[in-house]
């Protein structure tokens, strides 16, 4: 079951390969696939609700038009290879599908581009299969987790992992997890052991406050570094002035003397004298 990012949307993908998708809340049915897979194992709509990717038990995805319903296209995979678990990126920059992919007995994590639906590579992050995987909503983390409880968070930008947690809730497998939408929190829950928030040891995020603080700091000493060059200078739009040149003008010579000013207007009115 997922919802679209901007709300309009809502798919239900069943055991028995069966796929929905309906509008919401108006639950208008765009799509009624009863084969759409052998059995669904997951879905995810993407960032601008336009795509929605499904995978299989049998180890295939498949990338649906969420409009109007119609399939797009079917992931390329080798023959020993399965697609398990698909999430769409969610910073707004990059329009890249992750799915967690078991290949043979190895686990890696595989990056498609949504523009062409290529394959662009893949890496092993958790370095053993996922059963869960979120994405933070800013897309910055994504995060998986394995049948024994361990959890591993990768940057994104990076795809490098920057926490790791081992065997949470007692080793037992994690059922679901999710990001905190305001702090970098994640919940995780088991069948056994409830629920478990969990702090990640990743680097804090910008507040805004912060950075307005920073905008005045840097408006303040550009108003210091003014001032400094403004009485070190001998003209504030030139470099100081070396030892065998002239001083910076006094401001009357610039601007004049008033008393001749008004000494050469008063002799214009009776104008010339005879000498």
């Amino acid at each position: 079951m997922a919802f679209s990012v901007d709300g309009s949307r809502f798919a239900t993908g069943g055991v028995d390969g069966r796929l929905r998708i309906l509008e919401w809340p108006s639950l208008r049915i765009i799509l009624d696939e009863p084969k759409a897979h052998k059995s669904i194992r997951d879905m995810d709509f993407s960032l601008d609700s336009e795509f929605l990717a499904t995978t299989s038990t049998d180890g295939s995805a498949r990338i649906w038009k969420a409009e109007d319903g119609l399939p797009c296209t079917t992931l390329t995979r080798r023959s020993d290879e399965k697609i398990e678990l698909c999430r769409f990126s969610k910073d707004g920059t990059k329009p890249f599908l992750f799915c967690t992919v078991q290949k043979g007995d190895k686990a890696v994590t595989a990056v498609w581009d949504i523009s062409t639906w290529n394959k662009i590579g893949h890496k092993r992050l958790l370095r053993k299969p996922a059963i869960v995987m979120s994405i933070s909503l800013d897309g910055k983390y994504l995060a998986q987790g394995s049948k024994d409880g361990d959890m591993c968070v990768v940057e994104v930008k990076k795809m490098e992992v920057s926490h790791w947690s081992k065997r949470l809730h007692l080793g037992t497998s994690l059922t679901s997890l999710e990001f905190c939408p305001s702090e970098r929190v994640v919940l995780t829950t088991s069948d056994e052991w409830g629920v478990l928030v969990t702090k990640l040891s990743v680097p804090a995020d910008w507040k805004a406050w912060q950075v307005y603080l920073l905008l005045l700091g840097m408006f303040l000493a550009s108003l210091v570094a003014f001032y400094i060059f403004y009485e070190n200078s001998d003209s504030f739009w030139n470099f100081p002035l070396g030892k065998d040149q002239p001083a910076r003008p006094e401001m009357g010579s610039v601007l004049g003397d008033p008393k001749s000013a008004d000494d050469q207007s008063i002799w214009s009115e009776f104008g010339p004298l005879d000498m």
